[in-house]
């Protein structure tokens, strides 16, 4: 049975002589996406900016305004509606009833549920989540904490396992990779919250898989080839882990299609950030963190060199690194 390959053989991609463009490129994507969220704002969730938040079903799409009306009526604080990509499901906020305890809260939504059965009798009640300012502060913080010491912890692994030059561009395009996706977020507006960082926190390990294997084979070619330079040693490295990469993304890029499609609108948000992580961290493992490592100035060891055996590709370096790149 002939096996698929949708990577050649030979595939040689002169990525690094990209590498000006692809900076310049990153550089403006996150001013962009940082200008974004400062002012567009990320539409926090519940779970981070405390208050009640209600879904209510209705058979088709509602007056937005006719419900903003009608609730801010029974005087229980500003009130803030999201329709949802169905155009039938509509998150409704508020803030925390004045007592944490259950009754209230369960009171409220009764209220709310009452008077909108009032306009809309068909309307039906989907879920209900309650969060209070104390807790919303704390897990905005552990939140925080836990991406930043995931990006801390992943650099000095990179620095001990490999040399600092690693750990700095690793970091580098973890940061580029996490300004991305909040910028998407601050763009679409959909609901950031708990689900979104655990999103966040799996496109870090997305990003750091792959860039680990071309960091390791990179440095495998750095011990090999002391006499090649190393943009040659980079390319090198990149095209041939590159069929690993193609291959891995678009079997996670299939299986988040299938939830994106029948996942409904609570994973939207989680899918979406997924499907873009996928994009983005594909892009800085090959443009970003491996093209900063000639900026930084790694160089080959010529004390980590080990001797070709016969017949080893590594006594092919010539032959296979094209005279336009030496």
């Amino acid at each position: 049975m002939r096996l698929l390959k949708l990577v050649p053989d030979n595939t040689n991609i002169g990525f690094v002589r990209l590498r000006y463009w692809a900076f310049g490129l990153t550089t403006l994507l996150s001013i962009v996406a940082l200008a974004t969220v400062l002012i567009y704002k990320l539409n926090l969730g519940v779970d981070f900016v405390g208050g009640l938040m209600i879904e209510e079903k209705f058979d088709q799409q509602p007056s937005l305004d006719k419900l903003r009306s009608a609730i801010d009526g029974l005087g229980m604080g500003e009130v803030r509606l999201q329709l949802y990509d169905d155009k039938t499901t509509v998150a409704i906020r508020l803030p925390p009833p004045k007592s944490q305890d259950k009754g209230a809260t369960d009171a409220v939504v009764k209220q709310v549920q009452t008077k909108i059965n009032s306009l809309y009798p068909t309307a039906k009640f989907s879920k209900q989540d309650a969060v209070s300012g104390k807790v919303s502060n704390e897990l905005i913080w552990k939140g925080a904490a836990a991406v930043g010491l995931a990006v801390l912890g992943i650099g000095l692994f990179a620095i001990f396992r490999f040399e600092w030059q690693f750990g700095v561009s690793t970091v580098v395009a973890i940061v580029h990779d996490l300004l991305m996706t909040l910028g998407f977020f601050a763009i679409t507006q959909f609901e950031f919250d708990l689900n979104i960082v655990a999103a966040i926190l799996t496109i870090i390990g997305y990003s750091i898989n792959d860039k680990i294997v071309i960091d390791d084979r990179i440095r495998e070619n750095m011990r090999r080839y002391r006499k090649m330079e190393m943009r040659e040693i980079i390319d090198l490295s990149v095209n041939e882990t590159l069929p690993r990469t193609v291959m891995t993304s678009l079997t996670i890029l299939l299986a988040l299609g299938a939830l994106l499609l029948f996942g409904g609108h609570v994973l939207r948000g989680f899918t979406a950030a997924m499907i873009l992580g996928v994009f983005v961290g594909t892009y800085s493992s090959i443009y970003v963190s491996s093209s900063l490592l000639i900026t930084l100035g790694l160089r080959a060891d010529p004390n980590l060199e080990k001797p070709a055996a016969k017949g080893d590709y590594a006594g092919q370096a010539e032959r296979v690194v094209p005279k336009e790149r030496r």
